[in-house]
């Protein structure tokens, strides 16, 4: 891709908290392996951290979403149509090592969009997007099919084999949480099983997205393949591309209401669906427990970006024995956190995503104490100084005092939350993690290895982790329950996702 064509260098986006280096940059669509100018509407990229201007953001209509269908299907009409899975590793492989070669670029990129310390975007999100394509490509090039040689009564032989033909083009449409690390996760094996995608990021994360196309094309992805559209939900990219009758596909992770909508879409052409959606996340804390071990994973998995992954812990259940033990722990650990700018060392918290989200947060801060909450830490907005009074920024919270069927504890935040209540035996423990709609993930903290097993065992979620929290293999099943989500991604199974596939049976000789 030449220069004219480029967005822009990445440093050309404003660091939250700091001078801006350049002047505000125009985030473009990409459709066709080129960066286009098809729409005359722009929005704003608003900084959670201070409230600045990070950058204007083309706003796909329904004539470049046609566009991006029009170039999907003359991708696969052409050479990548047919193909072969080694070249379709080796290019992934190239876009691995770009992602590697640009990565100052896309860190920068994501703290701009996210507010999100540098140690955590450094470490998980931008590190995991090289992986990401790493390890698809390595899943591709292993991976086999079914074949079976069929013996007849009449004394016939046949050979049955199947083969995996790509859905088409793929509708990606990815969340504002982990934008880079979600959207490499579904666009990486999208491509390695020869599909095409048309991506829309977040509105409220476009610049990381937009830095990807611009290694897509350096990496030699042909025209075509990887698509991305900016825009909003209802009357816009999003309906615009998941209610297209050009696409094959969709896969979504975000809220559960949005799920739901782009299912109904999804319901009048018969499209597969893959949804990660929301999750209401328990943690079993048992008394035989390492309590330092325990506290130190729970204040991960409660506040790690301020709250704002799906797989965060929002309900945490404690055996009475070790319950004060606990609470204090984890209210020290949580005055221990510090807000500030994502470039500042000291940092381990940032903002959350926007003024719209914190007013979603505070209320739900408000109703706990309605329904009997204690706040033993937090509750509220800090105060951070002037330079940052115009983020998104809201204090760490842990509660006490609410019953298990206060709505605050049976709906998702989204936010660096947390109830705490006490639980007398295994049973208990078992049926209170289990009764909420949602099903993705839960945590069991117990020194108890046949426990750790046993209560594992019948968690009602698509993941259970035991003595840990956020670990993943790659090739695991990754998914939810419930209102939690439908299918399976990772590994193999999202090559399950990704392609149809087909049996060939061919008679080998005659009675």
């Amino acid at each position: 891709m030449d220069s004219a064509s480029r967005l822009g260098d990445v440093t050309h986006i404003n660091n939250p908290g700091e001078a801006p280096i350049m002047a505000i940059p125009t985030l473009r669509n990409f459709v066709g392996g080129a960066f286009v100018d098809a729409t005359a509407a722009t929005f704003e990229k608003i900084s959670p951290v201070d409230g600045s201007v990070v950058a204007r953001v083309a706003e796909a209509d329904r004539g470049t979403i046609d566009m991006a269908v029009k170039a999907g299907r003359d991708a696969l009409q052409g050479h990548w149509g047919r193909s072969t899975v080694n070249e379709r590793a080796a290019l992934l492989r190239r876009i691995a090592d770009r992602i590697e070669a640009r990565f100052d670029d896309l860190l920068a990129a994501e703290i701009a969009d996210t507010g999100k310390p540098e140690a955590l975007a450094r470490d998980l999100d931008v590190a995991r997007a090289a992986a990401n394509f790493r390890a698809f490509a390595d899943i591709i090039a292993a991976e086999g099919l079914d074949s079976f040689l069929t013996e007849l009564p009449d004394g016939r032989r046949a050979l049955n084999y199947a083969l995996r033909r790509p859905l088409g083009v793929v509708a990606v449409v990815v969340p504002w949480n982990l934008p880079l690390l979600l959207l490499t996760w579904k666009v990486a094996p999208a491509i390695a099983c020869g599909n095409v995608v048309i991506v829309k990021p977040s509105e409220e994360t476009p610049s990381s997205a937009t830095v990807l196309a611009e290694i897509m094309a350096e990496a030699g992805v042909p025209d075509g393949v990887f698509n991305l559209v900016h825009g909003f939900g209802p009357n816009s990219a999003g309906e615009f591309l998941t209610t297209h009758e050009g696409i094959d596909g969709i896969t979504f992770t975000g809220e559960s209401s949005t799920g739901s909508t782009i299912m109904h879409a999804a319901a009048a052409n018969v499209r597969p669906v893959s949804f990660e959606l929301g999750g209401k996340n328990a943690a079993l804390v048992f008394a035989d427990t390492d309590v330092e071990r325990a506290l130190d994973g729970l204040t991960r998995s409660i506040f790690t970006n301020t709250g704002q992954v799906c797989l965060c812990t929002e309900r945490v259940y404690i055996q009475r024995p070790i319950f004060d033990e606990v609470v204090q722990g984890l209210t020290e650990r949580a005055k221990g956190l510090t807000l500030g700018k994502p470039f500042d060392t000291r940092t381990t918290t940032g903002p959350l995503i926007s003024l719209n989200h914190r007013q979603k947060v505070l209320s739900y801060l408000e109703r706990a104490q309605q329904q009997g909450g204690t706040a033993i830490v937090g509750g509220g907005i800090p105060n951070l100084g002037q330079e940052l009074s115009g983020g998104a920024w809201i204090q760490p919270t842990l509660w006490t005092g609410l019953s298990h069927d206060a709505p605050v504890m049976r709906e998702e935040v989204f936010g660096p939350v947390a109830g705490l209540i006490p639980f007398d035996d295994e049973e208990e423990a078992i049926r209170l993690a289990n009764d909420t709609k949602y099903g993705l993930a839960a945590s069991v903290w117990t020194s108890d290895l046949d426990r750790g097993h046993r209560v594992a065992g019948r968690m009602n979620t698509g993941i259970t982790w035991v003595n840990t929290w956020f670990l993943r293999d790659l090739r695991s099943p990754f998914g939810g329950a419930g209102l939690s989500g439908i299918g399976r991604e990772g590994g193999t199974h999202s090559l399950h996702f990704y392609t149809e596939p087909t049996n060939v049976c061919v008679n080998l000789s005659e009675a």
